[in-house]
């Protein structure tokens, strides 16, 4: 296994987006008001301001927003090149996050490229990666 940053601290708000992979979802913070997808978690929607907010399941798919290959190990270990992307979840526009490509060679990554959610579990936390989605 090869070595990994460190882990997210789990929090109040961020507890179901990083322990939902554990069964297989993507857990999401929506808003019940006004139905506005909220990531990173937040308690109150940035949209209309409700605190009227829970974790839904989204579908796990995505398209590469943009991406970058590393090629430096910044962890003993660590396997490189690797790609780092940010990818926008088909549920709403501008509903991103940032994540690790896997089974992509970084030459074939491209902008726009159908992605899927994949977990990968680290300690108590389950790691959304995407790969490629042929569907």
């Amino acid at each position: 296994m090869s070595a990994r940053p460190p882990l997210p601290e789990l929090q109040f708000e961020n507890v179901p987006f990083w322990t939902g992979g554990a069964r297989g979802e993507l857990l999401i913070t929506r808003c019940k008001s006004c139905a506005h997808w909220i990531h990173p978690p937040l308690p109150r929607c940035p949209k209309c301001l409700s605190q009227e907010v829970a974790t839904e399941p989204v579908s796990g798919r995505a398209h590469v927003h943009t991406f970058t290959v590393n090629r430096h190990p910044w962890f003993p270990g660590q396997q490189v090149p690797y790609v780092l992307a940010i990818v926008e979840l088909v549920e709403q526009s501008g509903l991103r996050l940032t994540t690790r490509l896997v089974d992509v060679p970084p030459d074939a990554v491209r902008i726009g490229a159908p992605v899927r959610v994949q977990f990968e579990q680290a300690g108590d936390v389950w790691l959304p990666l995407f790969r490629k989605d042929d569907e």
